[in-house]
């Protein structure tokens, strides 16, 4: 393989073949081209993008590098959903056994928290017990059992992803749009889906904060989605200010619970039925969205979803008396109050410097390999818009002493008191394959 071709046609912003593009990656993998041709390559696909095919062809051969998930033995349809992350966003977590309970399988590969977002995989190991490390066999195996497999990346899986997505994030070049929706839809393909929802959020808690790049990143996954066969929809969320009431991993797992129990924050339940509705109706189990959302709605309230994630939480090692007994998930010894300073209307302005303070608490990475605490997090008792007085408690800050005065300072710059503020809509857009 002749890389320096390949990197002077990109250089060059030429399209790269098919057969430059398989070439390039299977020599990668096996390490036959070198992290420094690599870094040139990416370096130029960030500097002048890719056409759809060349995109398709790049993603297919990401897919190639591994293995594509396959349950001959599963007959419902195959249904996941992805959410670009944010803070208090925990609708994976009732979602997927609220979908099962409604007929579907959902294979969910999920990825761990690194800088201000939290990961589905370490809110998940705040159940005591429960195993997110499955091999292909167990994946398939919880699936069949349950309807749901929650689990990471295995070796095996879009191995050449591991690689790009390293050298990407030590050479700064985590914010192509290509790069970034060939790294998501190649894992997601892998699950050898049949229909997959798409949550891109908006705002300053999301990954993409630029409202109009992420509707190019969502308009390209779905563009890959249509390549390949799936059907899908992405939904364009409200991320300018938290999602639920509770930031950190323990405390969104007890705010999972209470939505999988018809309790809990309104708009983590609204998105869970909205996405969970659209999973129905690409999955062909309902007609219409409004048909699915009213099923998952009635598999919250009637304790069907609840009764399905008791057994995913069985079936993958945990201890399903933590639904019953809140006391037996890790919980933080301290509580700080964060009052407000003058009358006002809350207004959050900074929802990265949120996730930040969790990360100073001991409730997030800083880098990959971080030890994480599961108990520490944020509490909020005041919701976007509401007026408050001076005094009034706006937010919980659950601790053990770590970090504390460098999350406050952090707090303190996440929000405003004004005289008036109009919140942003949840959902801002929706679009489909």
């Amino acid at each position: 393989m002749d890389a320096r071709g390949i990197l002077a046609t990109k250089r060059d912003g030429k399209r790269l073949s098919e057969a430059q593009i398989r070439g390039f990656m299977a020599g990668y993998v096996a390490g036959e081209i070198t992290d420094h041709h690599a870094s040139a390559l990416l370096m130029a696909i960030f500097l002048h993008g890719m056409e759809e095919a060349e995109l398709a062809a790049w993603t297919h051969a990401m897919l190639e590098s591994g293995r594509v998930m396959k349950f001959p033995g599963i007959s419902r349809p195959k249904v996941d959903k992805h959410s670009t992350g944010g803070i208090g966003d925990t609708v994976s977590i009732p979602l997927a056994p609220a979908a099962a309970a409604c007929g579907l399988a959902v294979p969910m590969i999920s990825g761990r928290g690194l800088g201000h977002t939290g990961g589905t995989l370490d809110k998940l190991e705040a159940i005591p017990g429960f195993c997110t490390q499955l091999s292909e066999a167990d994946f398939a195996r919880c699936l069949e059992r349950t309807g749901v497999a929650l689990g990471g990346q295995t070796p095996d899986i879009v191995p050449a992803d591991r690689k790009l997505y390293a050298l990407r994030d030590v050479t700064g070049l985590i914010e192509s749009l290509p790069l970034i929706a060939s790294s998501i839809m190649s894992k997601k393909l892998a699950e050898g889906l049949d229909a997959l929802v798409l949550d891109v959020k908006f705002g300053s808690g999301a990954f993409m904060m630029d409202r109009s790049r992420g509707e190019v990143l969502a308009k390209t996954m779905l563009g890959l989605a249509r390549d390949f066969g799936v059907r899908a929809t992405a939904l364009h969320t409200n991320m300018e200010r938290p999602l639920g009431r509770m930031a950190g991993h323990a405390l969104e797992i007890a705010e999972s619970f209470d939505c999988l129990e018809g309790r809990g924050p309104a708009d983590l339940r609204e998105l869970v039925c909205l996405q969970g509705g659209e999973m129905l109706r690409l999955g062909g189990l309902v007609r219409t969205l409004e048909d699915g959302k009213a099923r998952i709605a009635r598999s919250l309230d009637d304790g069907s979803a609840r009764a399905t994630f008791v057994r995913v939480i069985e079936e993958q090692g945990g201890d399903p008396r933590c639904m019953d007994e809140r006391a037996r998930l890790p919980k933080a010894s301290q509580v700080e109050l964060v009052r407000a300073g003058r009358d006002g209307v809350l207004a959050w302005r900074d929802l990265r410097a949120l996730g930040g303070a969790i990360c100073e608490l001991g409730g997030g990475r800083k880098k990959l390999g971080d030890a994480i605490d599961h108990g520490v997090g944020l509490e909020f008792e005041v919701p976007e818009g509401a007026a408050v007085r001076v005094g009034d408690v706006l937010l919980r800050v659950h601790h053990e002493g770590r970090g504390l005065a460098e999350a406050l300072a952090l707090v303190e710059r996440s929000f405003e008191l004004v005289d008036a503020h109009a919140p942003a809509p949840l959902v801002l857009a929706t679009w489909t394959a």
